[in-house]
């Protein structure tokens, strides 16, 4: 499996979970936000699909909230 592939992959599962509980927000934002995460513990060779997908997912649902005005 190449990078691009297992990167697709957890970021497919992540956006699957956040959405299925409501909590994905502005589909674009959440996308980059999974994808940087992702590819940070790629970098560091991590490969496991599920823990890459879980940590973003975390890691996702304890981001600061940015306020609308």
């Amino acid at each position: 499996m190449t990078d691009y592939e297992l990167c697709e992959q957890s970021l497919g599962i992540a956006c699957s979970v956040l959405a299925r509980s409501g909590e994905l927000g502005e589909p674009n934002d959440a996308r980059r936000f999974l994808v940087d995460r992702i590819t940070d513990m790629m970098r560091s060779g991590e490969r496991r699909r599920l823990l890459l997908s879980n940590c973003a997912i975390d890691a996702y649902r304890r981001r600061p909230v940015r306020l609308v005005q």
